[in-house]
C-alpha cells in the first residue's frame, strides 16, 4: 500500500508518525523494549501528549531477530498466529551503550544508532539492510487532526522499509504468476482463486529473500501489502493494518543457508515416498467419465509405454450440486470399491479430489448444520453462498469436532482404496465470518488453508503412514510445506 506521493509528501489525508528518539529502554534476558516517542522531547511538557512507539527486539531462534514495532499495546488479539519452532533457550545478547544498543542472536546482529535513529542489520558482521528517519512508523490514512483510533476506525497502519541496494534482487513471497525477480512490482499477501495468469495467488507467503543472503518474515497471519522499489526505489516496504508489526530478519552465509533458517522457524518438508515423484495423470475438469474412459487413459499409457504412477480422479467423481459428500456418483460407478482395486492391481495409487466446501444439496449439511461444524454468521445462522456450489457452507476447521468429523468423512474413502488427496481451494474464504475459536475472521482468510491442509495430512499419516502421506493442495500460507505437495 501506497502512503507517499512522490519523496517529500504523503498522500492527502495520510499521517505519518515515526520514532524521533530513543526515551527509556527496558531490558529482559531474550528481548530488549525501546521506547520512542514520535516527537522530540525537549521538556517534560512535551511528554504529555503525542504517540510513542514501542520497538521490542528479541531472539526467536539462533540466526534470527525478531522486530515488533507497536502503537497501543493494549489491542486485542484473537489471531490466529503461524505455528513457529521458536527456541525458549535462544537468549539474546543485548549490550547498551549511552545511546548506542546491540542485539545479538548467533552470527544476526541489529545495531541501533540511538543519535541518528538509525536501526542496521548484519550478518557475520556484514551489513545486511537498515532502516531510519520516517522508514519504520505509524500511519493514518484518514488523519483528522489526531493520533487516536476509536473502535470504529480503520486507517491505521504499521509500516516498515528496508533498504535494498543496488543490483540488489528480490524473490519470494508466495506463488506469483508475475515476473520472479519481484523488484518493481506491488504485492498483496492475500489469497485469491485468479487463474494462473494474473497478479492474484493461491499461495501468498510474507517471506521474501534477498540476493544478498538474507530474508524477512512478516509475522502476520492476515494481508500484509509489499512496495518492493515502487514507492521508493531503493526501499521494500511492507505494511499491516492495525497497530503492530512484527518480523523477523533472517541471516545467512547464502540464500541456502537463509532458507535453512527460514525453515527451521516455520517447519520442515518431510520427503514424499518414492512413488510420488512418477507420473500422475488426472481426469482435470473432465465433466463426464465413467470407469470405461478411466481405464482407457490409463491402459492408454501403458500402450505408449509411458509409466504411470497416480490416477487422480477431479471433481466430478461425485454427483454435481453435491460437493462435497464424499460419495461416488452411483450412476456412474456403481461399483467404487471394484474400480479401484482394479486400478490398484494395475500398480497404481489412487489420488481424488476434495475441497472444504458442503453444499446445501450434500447428505452431509445437515449433520454439519446441526453439529455446529461449519462458518457462521453474526447471527448464528450457517455462512453459505451460491459461489462454487448452491448454498454452500464452509467446514470450520478451529473446531476440533469439525476436524475430526471431516476426517471421518476421509477415512471412509481410504478403507475404500483411496491413498491421497487433492485438497482443492481453500482461498475462497469469507471475512465476514464467525469462527469457533472466535479467531479474526480476516486474518483467518489466509489461514485457513494451513488448517485445512494440516487436518487431511495428520489423516493421512496416521491411516497410511508419515512415509505414504502426501497431498495434492492448490492453496497454503505460512508452514504449508509441511504438508507436501502443492
Amino acid at each position: 500500500m501506497k502512503f507517499s506521493n512522490g519523496c517529500w509528501l504523503q498522500k492527502e489525508g495520510c499521517a505519518c508518525f515515526a520514532p524521533a528518539e530513543i526515551s527509556f529502554t527496558e531490558k529482559e534476558a531474550d528481548r530488549i523494549r525501546i521506547y520512542t516517542p514520535t516527537h522530540a522531547i525537549m521538556q517534560k511538557g512535551d511528554t504529555l501528549g503525542g504517540a510513542m512507539l514501542t520497538i521490542e527486539v528479541s531472539t526467536p531462534a539462533e540466526g534470527i531477530i525478531s522486530l515488533k514495532a507497536s502503537h497501543y499495546l493494549g489491542v486485542k488479539d484473537d489471531g490466529p498466529r503461524f505455528e513457529l519452532n521458536t527456541d525458549p533457550e535462544a537468549m539474546a545478547d543485548i549490550r547498551e551503550k549511552r545511546k548506542n544498543i546491540t542485539v545479538k542472536s548467533g552470527e544476526a546482529e541489529l545495531r541501533v544508532d540511538g543519535s541518528a535513529m538509525e536501526f542496521t542489520f548484519f550478518y557475520q558482521g556484514r551489513k545486511k539492510c537498515s532502516f531510519s528517519g520516517k522508514d519504520l512508523a505509524y500511519m493514518k490514512t484518514d488523519y483528522r487532526g489526531d493520533c487516536y483510533v476509536s473502535s470504529e476506525d480503520t486507517d491505521a497502519y504499521m509500516r516498515q522499509r528496508l533498504s535494498i541496494g543496488v543490483g540488489e534482487q528480490i524473490y519470494g513471497l508466495g506463488e506469483h504468476f508475475t515476473p520472479f525477480v519481484k523488484n518493481g512490482q506491488s504485492i498483496d499477501i492475500w489469497n485469491e482463486d485468479g487463474g494462473t495468469s494474473t497478479d492474484q495467488s493461491y499461495k501468498n507467503i510474507p517471506f521474501y529473500i534477498s540476493s544478498c543472503s538474507y530474508g524477512i518474515l512478516v509475522n502476520h497471519t492476515g494481508k500484509v501489502s509489499y512496495e518492493i522499489g515502487t514507492d521508493a526505489v531503493d526501499k521494500v516496504q511492507f505494511s499491516v493494518p492495525g497497530e503492530s508489526l512484527e518480523y523477523f530478519f533472517i541471516g545467512g552465509s547464502d540464500m541456502k543457508d537463509v532458507l535453512r533458517h527460514y525453515t527451521q522457524l516455520t517447519g520442515r518438508a518431510p520427503l514424499p515416498a518414492p512413488w510420488t515423484f512418477g507420473l500422475w495423470l488426472s481426469t482435470s475438469f473432465t465433466t463426464k467419465y465413467d470407469e470405461k474412459t478411466v481405464m482407457s487413459f490409463i491402459d492408454g499409457m501403458e500402450q505408449r509405454k509411458i509409466p504411470l504412477s497416480v490416477f487422480h480422479f477431479d471433481s466430478f467423481w461425485m454427483k454435481g450440486f453435491h460437493w462435497c459428500d464424499f460419495t461416488w456418483d452411483a450412476g456412474i460407478f456403481p461399483n467404487p470399491a471394484g474400480m479401484l482395486e482394479r486400478i490398484h492391481q494395475k500398480g497404481l495409487r489412487i489420488c481424488v479430489w476434495i475441497n472444504p466446501y458442503i453444499a446445501q444439496a450434500s447428505s452431509l449439511f445437515q449433520e454439519g448444520m446441526e453439529k455446529g461444524y461449519f462458518l457462521k454468521r453474526k447471527d448464528g445462522s450457517v455462512w453459505q453462498w451460491d459461489m462454487w456450489q448452491p448454498g454452500m457452507a464452509i467446514v470450520d476447521f478451529t473446531n476440533p469436532d469439525a476436524a475430526a468429523w471431516y476426517q471421518e468423512k476421509l477415512s471412509g474413502l481410504i478403507d475404500l482404496g483411496v491413498d491421497c488427496f487433492k485438497t482443492d481451494f481453500g482461498e475462497r474464504i469469507p471475512t465476514d465470518c464467525v469462527y469457533f475459536s472466535g479467531a479474526d475472521p480476516v486474518r483467518m482468510h489466509n489461514y485457513y488453508t494451513y488448517l485445512y491442509n494440516k487436518c487431511v495430512y495428520e489423516l493421512l499419516a496416521r491411516r497410511k503412514g508419515a512415509k505414504d502421506a502426501v497431498l495434492f493442495a492448490r492453496s497454503a500460507s505460512v508452514g504449508g510445506q509441511k504438508f507436501p505437495v502443492h
